[in-house]
């Protein structure tokens, strides 16, 4: 494909902390999937006047721009459906950064907008384009789980701004059905310490063939970003991931996709399929989160 008779899609970056200047970085480097992207501004609440020579626009300017065609949502969390929905009502193309909804009935209704007004919506999983999840893919095919658990520790996360741990841990989420299919609730709880800053959630799940898994995020000062994960199969186990080399470019990698995504390489069923997934895991989040507040 050349990108003359294409023309570049005009990019808006909103939102610019870790996720938001790895994604400025890449749309201003040449990469291929960049060649059919050019970033024309960022949106931010604080007032940074421009970044590397990218310049500050407003919200208000970036919505009515005809220049701009795409937004990357990099904001936090709680902020994301809004700006979600701004930019499709805008008429332009949505990629955003996972949770993009903190409920399941806004992510459905902004999807239906999206295919309503013929724009692309671009849910972010960068999880899912790790070194890991390749090696995990290719250990669990054709086998039987017996049962599995996968615990991740990481230091404080605000929820307010993250939301509820199911949805701000939605990506371990995400391996897990990606990995044994779709899943269904069993049982939840979740341990808090405000005053320490601590939070431990441990949900039970199963496999549609009724196989356990055990998901638990562990948030507090002092723990280290880590997975451990272990699997029991009928024809042996799993106990943690060996280092199989460092993640490079997943963030464009990502871009990749959601460019094949823009120039319709993605066929109806990929896309279906997808959006399934993404639609349930969420389903998952709000059910683990309306599970632990009636236990309240």
């Amino acid at each position: 494909l050349n990108t003359t008779s294409m023309g570049k899609f005009g990019v808006v970056v909103v939102g610019v902390g870790r996720a938001g200047s790895v994604r400025m970085r890449d749309l201003r480097n040449p990469h291929p999937s960049s060649a059919f992207l050019n970033l024309i501004g960022f949106v931010s609440r604080r007032e940074l006047g421009s970044i590397d020579g990218v310049q500050q626009i407003s919200l208000e300017d970036a919505l009515s721009s005809q220049e701009v065609e795409v937004a990357y949502i990099c904001s936090e969390s709680s902020s994301h459906e809004d700006y979600i929905r701004q930019f499709l009502n805008a008429g332009k193309h949505v990629l955003v950064e996972y949770p993009m909804t903190l409920s399941l009935a806004a992510a459905q209704e902004l999807w239906e907008l999206a295919e309503q007004k013929g724009k692309v919506l671009h849910e972010e999983h960068v999880e899912l384009l790790m070194e890991e999840f390749a090696f995990l893919k290719k250990e669990v095919v054709g086998k039987d789980l017996l049962k599995g658990s996968l615990l991740f520790t990481a230091g404080p996360l605000e929820e307010e701004r993250f939301g509820f741990p199911a949805f701000s841990g939605i990506s371990r989420l995400t391996w897990l059905v990606s990995l044994f299919g779709e899943l269904s609730l069993v049982s939840a709880t979740l341990e808090e310490r405000k005053e320490d800053q601590y939070m431990k959630m441990t949900v039970c799940l199963e496999t549609e063939k009724k196989s356990p898994l055990s998901w638990i995020e562990e948030k507090g000062p002092g723990l280290k970003r880590n997975r451990y994960l272990s699997f029991h199969f009928k024809s042996g186990s799993l106990e943690n991931v060996p280092n199989v080399g460092v993640n490079k470019n997943i963030f464009l990698k990502d871009q990749n996709i959601f460019v094949q995504k823009l120039l319709g390489q993605f066929s109806e069923k990929e896309l279906a399929a997808e959006k399934k997934r993404i639609l349930h895991c969420l389903g998952l989040a709000e059910e683990i989160q309306k599970y632990c507040c009636s236990r309240k």
